[in-house]
């Protein structure tokens, strides 16, 4: 490359650094919400996990208050439910070069190059395959407000409850309960290849309270509804990088332009080159550039369920549900760690007279600080779902649940976030997008809602025991150019099987083991949230011009202990 290209490449690519970390890390933050496809009704009833989800029409005991409330009427008189669920997250990712990677004419990506690190050769000589392999589940502590992660082999416990009564003679039923409509959460230790999208990420969805009732019409139909107060949390820690043409030119700068005169620097070369061969230490495509952590909450969320139950024969019932939209502004902090790299690139510029003058014309900070903290706001909609099914019985004892379901995720056209004070990054990305001012930002996204079935299987061995069988496919929400190894699931399948043993006519007791499993494979330059290289994929690419491929498996087990009084 031409001496003149480099230094009128060199401008545009500083006005990109500051942006990079601070608009990376907010997407990463909010990617997290994602998970929702990864633990959407997971953990609410071992019933239902049992029979694939498929219960709108035979919705389970006080789980009713979530599948189809109008179900509440089948409860006899004081009712308790106890349960407990196991999840087990099994994540696995692979990283491979496709024959011609490179970034800028670099390919020694430590992720997939074998090559000994600052041997002075650009191109890698020995490829292999990155792996990498989540260690554990993680938590976020909404009283110690941290995230802690489990040690390597401890599953995820979801402890479930609920309360309901319904007079004899009464038309009438209540009840409340709580459950977890969504929780996912795994961490990586080391230097594992997927840092760059999550050490540790935990996303959190828990309805401590959820008053319900529900009117029995006639002898066939029945309605209900019920208000649910829940708890959201995201929280993450993650390594970040840009392995992007523009950062590949300031290592060429910096190897190829600075090398002679890094001891002997002159006016002339500061003058020419803005000050950049002042760095002490510089930048590059495959090099970390920041550390960060974040996490935002919002205490109490509230939604409403609303159900119907038909049920005209003894062998056939219609059931449908509708749960609405949950508007948020989730509020936290963030904290990123700068790598030394990008501290001494700001104070390279500034120890020039062009550099400064660069400096004053892009608007840039006087100096990049090592750690930088405040506090962001996010706005965010949990999206709205609605469900209908039926159940049919062919024989007495044998029973069909075949439910079809869809949720509102073509909602999150963006995510808005707000912060407590003008942002010097916005400063500089408000002038190269509609997307930013001073102190807020909207990220958009292009997902889709999807349809998706369940279905389910019951079988009465005998007048105490049932057998369970569950098939649940979930149709991905996220489109192919935006897949991305940080959410390790897309298209998916739930296989469920239980049994159900009624130890008298008050109490049942419910066993289940589940099993989630999603592979997915992103070629090289498919994805804009992982994998484009390019001049214009500057953001949200750690694993630009490599293969992705994808492996996770969720083990599920849970007992549910019901009674009547």
């Amino acid at each position: 490359m031409k001496a003149s290209m480099i230094l009128e490449s060199t401008p545009h690519v500083c006005r990109r650094l500051k942006k990079l970390v601070m608009v990376t890390c907010l997407w990463i933050s909010t990617s997290q919400v994602s998970h929702a496809e990864l633990g959407q009704n997971l953990s609410i009833d071992i019933r239902a996990l049992a029979l694939g989800n498929a219960v709108t029409a035979d919705p389970p005991g006080l789980s009713s208050i979530h599948y189809n409330p109008a179900g509440l009427t089948h409860i006899q008189g004081l009712q308790t439910d106890v349960q407990g669920v196991l999840a087990n997250f099994d994540v696995s990712r692979s990283y491979s070069a496709p024959p011609g990677f490179n970034v800028f004419g670099y390919s020694d990506d430590p992720v997939v190059c074998n090559d000994a690190a600052n041997n002075g050769i650009s191109l890698c000589t020995d490829f292999k395959v990155g792996y990498s392999k989540v260690n554990g589940a993680s938590l976020y502590i909404p009283f110690l407000k941290k995230m802690i992660n489990l040690p390597d082999g401890v599953p995820l416990l979801a402890p479930l409850g609920g309360i309901g009564y319904h007079a004899p003679g009464s038309r009438i039923a209540y009840a409340t309960a709580f459950y977890a409509p969504l929780a996912a959460g795994f961490h990586q230790t080391g230097a594992d290849p997927g840092n760059f999208m999550g050490k540790s990420v935990a996303m959190e969805r828990f309805t401590y309270l959820a008053p319900s009732s529900a009117y029995q019409v006639s002898d066939t139909l029945s309605v209900g509804g019920s208000i649910g107060l829940s708890y959201q949390a995201i929280a993450m820690d993650t390594d970040l990088r840009f392995p992007n043409d523009l950062v590949g030119v300031m290592r060429l700068v910096n190897e190829n332009i600075c090398a002679p005169f890094k001891q002997n620097s002159s006016i002339i070369i500061d003058l020419l080159l803005f000050g950049l061969c002042n760095a002490q230490q510089s930048i590059g495509p495959f090099t970390s550039l920041a550390s960060m952590k974040v996490a935002v909450e919002q205490t109490v969320s509230p939604t409403y369920n609303l159900g119907i139950l038909w049920e005209p024969r003894d062998d056939f019932s219609l059931g449908m549900v509708y749960q609405s939209a949950a508007k948020m502004n989730l509020k936290g902090n963030y904290l990123i760690n700068n790598s030394p790299g990008a501290i001494d690139l700001i104070n390279g510029l500034n120890s020039s007279v062009t550099g400064k003058i660069l400096v004053a014309l892009l608007g840039f900070p006087s100096y990049i600080p090592p750690v930088e903290a405040g506090h962001v706001s996010l706005d965010l909609v949990y999206p709205a779902h609605f469900q209908t099914g039926i159940k049919f019985k062919p024989f007495p004892d044998m029973q069909f649940n075949i439910d079809v379901g869809w949720t509102d995720f073509a909602q999150w056209k963006a995510f808005n976030f707000r912060f407590d004070r003008e942002v010097s990054a916005l400063k500089i990305a408000k002038l190269l997008t509609s997307n930013a001012t001073s102190s807020s930002l909207a990220l958009p996204l292009q997902f889709s809602s999807p349809w998706n079935f369940g279905f389910g299987f019951e079988y009465s061995m005998t007048d105490r025991l049932k057998l369970r069988l569950g098939y649940e496919p979930r149709k991905s929400a996220i489109p192919l150019d935006r897949r991305n190894p940080m959410i390790p699931i897309n298209n998916a399948e739930l296989f469920g099987t239980g049994i159900g043993y009624r130890f008298d006519k008050d109490t049942d007791i419910d066993l289940t083991i589940a099993f989630l499993r999603s592979r997915d494979q992103i070629p090289a330059n498919t994805s804009g949230l992982a994998n484009k290289t390019g001049v214009d994929n500057v953001l949200l690419n750690p694993y630009a011009g490599l293969d992705v491929s994808t492996n996770t498996k969720v083990l599920l087990m849970g007992i549910a202990y019901r009674t009547r009084w």
